[in-house]
């Protein structure tokens, strides 16, 4: 089967914990909500799309959010009752297929080449999957349709809330040259940034250049922004998903400050995450701290071993060293985390990933 053949739908649920909170409690529907903590240290877990009209979303600071929309109301977060739904979201999606990655609680990827049904439209399964979820939870879900994992995660956010959006192998490649390079799914904001140095903001910027130069220019993703501008990924989609990193990381209820307090915080986290990485069970070779300041600026350090990092005493003073180099005793701090990748399983996917190419 040629890669352009594939049916791949992306499922991505609508505000999923504030949809599932007003479902649940009819004195919060049709009003601004957010899913969080709305103390100083709070932070959004999901927005209403009440609340987003006002400009709040994920991740943003309950204060923040709070100027933003003065009466925005806030509920704690229920994880185990979004676990629970989102179980129920997977046994609709068993319905047509059994090839399904889970990207969170609420998103996934369908592979409905060969669905169970005898139905040959995608798009036709996509639509019966949203009509179940509606009908059955009382929740709204946007669906994506492509013959890729990259076009059909793209095509999910196009017409939300309640969307559904096909691109189709024909128009695959032109939708990517007209695709502005913030939307392209996995590039950040450092990486946007880099692009525009180079003149490149859509799609079809990234055409002007050979393989070579984009992996000189931006490493290993280079390769990646090669074909997925073409619109070329050949990427399955995986039942099981491999754990990628592990790590482990604090908000503090008051900022801490000096070097004692850092590095006796720091080495409760160390002591936290040492314990989860030899439960883990697979060496890595790429350490990762994390630091976020009272301004809410997020650093990072990193280094990445050509040996398995398996000598707790030595990644220790790694970890150390990083946070030095971060700067980490000078600031305020409100957050540190340190997190371990390049996996044994994440290396052997890579380099079978490679070979798609």
């Amino acid at each position: 089967m040629k890669p352009d053949e594939r049916k791949i739908i992306h499922v991505d649920m609508d505000a999923f914990y504030a949809s599932v909170e007003q479902r649940d409690r009819p004195e919060l529907r049709e009003k601004p909500l957010a899913v969080g903590g709305s103390g100083g240290r709070g932070v959004i877990a999901a927005a209403s799309y009440e609340a987003r009209e006002f400009g709040v979303r994920s991740a943003m600071p309950a204060q923040v959010a709070l100027r933003k929309c003065p009466m925005l109301l806030f509920v704690k977060p229920d994880f185990e009752k979004y676990k629970k739904v989102s179980a129920e979201i997977r046994k609709i999606f068993e319905r047509y297929t059994s090839i399904i990655e889970p990207l969170s609680l609420d998103e996934a990827f369908l592979d409905v080449t060969y669905p169970k049904f005898e139905v040959s439209s995608a798009t036709l399964i996509a639509q019966q999957i949203k009509n179940d979820i509606k009908n059955e939870l009382n929740l709204i879900a946007s669906a994506g349709v492509s013959y890729n994992k990259f076009l059909a995660k793209i095509a999910s956010d196009q017409d939300k809330p309640n969307g559904l959006f096909v691109i189709t192998p024909e128009e695959g490649p032109q939708f990517m040259e007209n695709l502005p390079i913030e939307k392209f799914f996995g590039v950040g904001k450092v990486t946007a940034e880099k692009m525009k140095k180079h003149s490149i903001t859509k799609g079809k910027d990234l055409l002007n250049y050979s393989k070579v130069e984009l992996q000189q220019l931006f490493g290993k993703s280079g390769t990646f922004l090669y074909f997925i501008s073409r619109g070329i990924d050949n990427r399955p989609v995986k039942s099981e998903r491999k754990r990628k990193s592990v790590g482990a990381e604090s908000t503090f209820s008051s900022n801490i400050h000096g070097e004692i307090a850092v590095n006796e915080k720091f080495s409760e986290i160390f002591e936290k995450w040492w314990k989860r990485y030899q439960n883990h069970g697979e060496w890595g070779r790429s350490i990762t701290i994390k630091v976020r300041n009272i301004e809410f600026e997020t650093i990072t350090r990193s280094y990445t071993s050509t040996d398995w990092l398996k000598d707790k005493s030595s990644i220790r003073k790694i970890a150390f060293d990083l946070l030095d180099e971060a700067d980490a005793q000078e600031q305020h701090l409100r957050l540190m985390g340190i997190s371990i990748s390049g996996l044994q399983n994440q290396e052997e996917e890579e380099n079978s990933q490679l070979t798609l190419w």
